[in-house]
Formats: structure tokens, sequence, C-alpha cells
């Protein structure tokens, strides 16, 4: 059983930061691929960034250089620090978690992934 929260959503200017977080619970070895998604209602989910179990990470090529994944030591904590945000930012933002190699621990593989938080909305004005 794993179980994510996510929190630190709100309303940001263009070219702002938000930093979000999720709380993790469950079996650490069940979640050894993190990841956090976004969804525009009407559009397609699209994977964000991930991160895995030592620490390796992939991002979405529209967040590449704008967006930082990482977890804190206890793996208990995922962050998503977001800088230079713009308006296409705006969306719903999901923590996932699963149990997966490093090779399919990246954006293209949401499908794989397990547990789902429920989500904090992102809004980004200009």
């Amino acid at each position: 059983q794993v179980q994510l929260v996510e929190s630190g959503g709100g309303s940001v200017q263009s070219g702002g930061s938000l930093r979000l977080s999720c709380a993790a619970s469950g079996a650490t070895q069940s979640r050894s691929c993190m990841g956090w998604f976004r969804q525009v209602p009407g559009k397609a989910r699209e994977g964000v960034a991930t991160i895995d179990f030592d620490g390796d990470t992939n991002y979405g090529d529209s967040v590449k250089g704008r967006f930082t994944i990482s977890q804190d030591d206890t793996k208990n904590t995922l962050y998503l620090q977001m800088n230079s945000l713009k308006p296409d930012d705006t969306a719903i933002y999901y923590c996932a978690a699963a149990r997966l190699p490093s090779n399919y621990c990246s954006v293209s593989w949401s499908e794989l992934f397990e547990y789902w938080g429920k989500g904090t909305l992102v809004t980004v004005s200009s």
C-alpha cells in the first residue's frame, strides 16, 4: 500500500517560482520510481519529471532547464521545484510512484505507475 499526498500548488505570475511537495507512505521498495505528471482538462496527461531509487532523473522536454525533481534522504517526501513558470505550465500536478527498473523510470512510461495522488492545482498568470 502506497499513499501520496501533494501540496504546494497555488497561483503565481509568469516568471515566478513554486515548489510542490508529495508526502509518500508505504513500502519504499514499492516506490523505487517516483514522478510528477500534469494534466489540463481536455488534454492528454503529460510527463513532467521522474526520479529513481538512485536519484537519477528524467524530464519532459517542455520543462527541462526550468524544473528540478528531488527527494529527501528517507524518500518519504518528493519535491518539484518549478522556476521560470509560464502560463502553459498551468495544470493539475499529480505525484505518482511505482516499482520500476531505472531504464523504465521516465516520463515516457506513465502507464506503468501504480500509485497516484489526488493532485494539486498550479495556475500561472500572464
